[in-house]
């Protein structure tokens, strides 16, 4: 049987926290209990693009993730992968997901235990 996963492309996340919302309303959860978190780094500068100023978002699974297991059953998508507004964040098979993590830098995949 194969594993399911998310694949997040760090390079397109916007730092919107929408799925960090979805998740909370999806499970029930309080403020400040996390099933998915966006940290931000930043801001950077960087001369050679003009001195421009760069943030990086990432979104990060916390242990409380599985993958909307009740969601998924009745076929849907994760709420956070449904949610994303950058269309950043994929689910599918490890085994499809680690094809397109070969492809392109920047890249995470999160496989919960």
């Amino acid at each position: 049987m194969s594993r399911n996963a998310i694949l997040i492309d760090y390079e397109y996340c916007c730092g919107c926290h929408t799925c960090e919302v979805a998740c909370q309303k999806e499970h029930g959860w309080e403020p400040e209990t996390w099933g998915i978190k966006v940290h931000q780094l930043g801001p950077h500068r960087y001369e050679d693009l003009g001195d421009a100023v760069v943030y990086d978002y990432l979104p990060h699974p916390s242990d409380l993730c599985d993958l909307c297991g009740s969601r998924v059953a009745k076929g849907e998508l994760p709420t956070c992968v449904k949610h994303c507004q950058t269309a950043c964040m994929e689910y599918g098979t490890v085994e499809e997901l680690a094809q397109r993590l070969e492809r392109k830098p920047k890249q995470v995949m999160f496989v919960p235990r």
